[in-house]
């Protein structure tokens, strides 16, 4: 029997576009069907800019509708609203907690033990993820898939790890307990970490040293998402003409003018298919770079990114990464 429900956390180099590929990927998901919980941890409400919904508040909130019936739902992550919770739920703090909220506490505790700050928030999802209608010994998990919109890549590993750190400093007890199923869950064949990257060296190189620094930690690597791929544009006939310097400016020039469009432009036109070979190259070394790993490569798209480009993306993910529909 499974241990939690499908985990599927998407990291990455910031700038990659991780929050558009995690909101993809819940909405492929829904889109077969399934019941979502799409969760961000960091406080930037991307989440809620994708969806064009108001900032999301510390609750499950169903936010769209998959093609195929299946909902998506979101909550954002925060620790000091994690931490009230926690005390209420095993403590029964309540008021007592508002009250340390007030005084500070909270915020204080967070901020001289980062560690702690990441322990509520995988401890938020790890609760998500396990839980089931009807309680704990109900029968379904109240979610098909949880998507986690994670730390980047630089920090993803100590970032899922911290519990084990947890776990070494307490030895029993409650909190090993906890800290040791959070890791169970992590390390479970029902969790991928997925990495998205662009096709650019930096960002390839810290998907590299990510990937190795996760199976050091025997944490389970998902697919390589490369996103934001430019298609190739121009024939190869075209391409060689403009690389050998046969592709003469006076012939762009009529070839534009018998179109109706300004001659003038050629140069201009030179310049950009040359830079656009040059971008392509690029793509291609450093897709050699990631090996003969899985990756999933999403298009970047002519217009900003809504709704109808979350379904088009979501297509694609659903196409080439996810398996026997989980």
């Amino acid at each position: 029997m499974a241990l939690s429900t499908s985990l599927h956390i998407v990291s990455g180099k910031g700038g990659t576009g991780k929050t558009t590929v995690a909101a993809a990927l819940a909405t492929a998901l829904a889109d077969v069907g399934k019941r979502v919980l799409l969760c961000e941890v960091e406080g930037r409400q991307g989440i809620a800019q994708l969806f064009d919904v108001p900032p999301l508040p510390y609750e499950e909130r169903k936010i769209a509708v998959g093609l195929g019936g299946g909902e998506v739902y979101a909550l954002a992550v925060d620790a000091e609203s994690a931490l009230l919770e926690y005390l209420q739920m095993y403590y029964r703090l309540g008021r007592a907690g508002k009250a340390l909220d007030r005084f500070g506490i909270i915020d204080f505790a967070t901020t001289i033990a980062p560690g702690v700050r990441d322990v509520l928030l995988t401890g938020k999802v790890y609760e998500a993820a396990k839980r089931k209608k009807g309680g704990a010994d109900g029968g379904r998990f109240v979610y098909d898939a949880v998507v986690l919109d994670a730390p980047p890549t630089g920090r993803i590993t100590r970032f899922l790890g911290v519990n084990e750190e947890v776990a070494g400093l307490a030895k029993v007890g409650p909190v090993r307990r906890q800290a040791d199923s959070i890791m169970s869950m992590m390390r479970s064949r029902s969790t991928r970490v997925h990495l998205v990257t662009l096709l650019e060296e930096m960002p390839v190189q810290e998907t590299l040293d990510g990937i190795a620094e996760l199976k050091k930690a025997s944490l389970p690597v998902g697919a390589v998402i490369a996103n934001l791929v430019r298609p190739a544009l121009l024939s190869d006939p075209t391409q060689k003409a403009l690389l050998s310097g046969k592709l003469e400016q006076a012939a762009v020039s009529r070839a534009l003018e018998s179109i109706g469009l300004d001659g003038e432009a050629a140069p201009d036109l030179i310049t950009e298919g040359l830079g656009h070979i040059e971008r392509q190259t690029l793509q291609a070394e450093q897709r050699k770079e990631l090996g003969d790993r899985d990756v999933v490569e999403l298009p970047a798209l002519a217009e900003a990114i809504d709704q109808g480009a979350l379904f088009e993306l979501a297509r694609i993910l659903h196409t080439d990464l996810l398996k026997e529909g989980s």
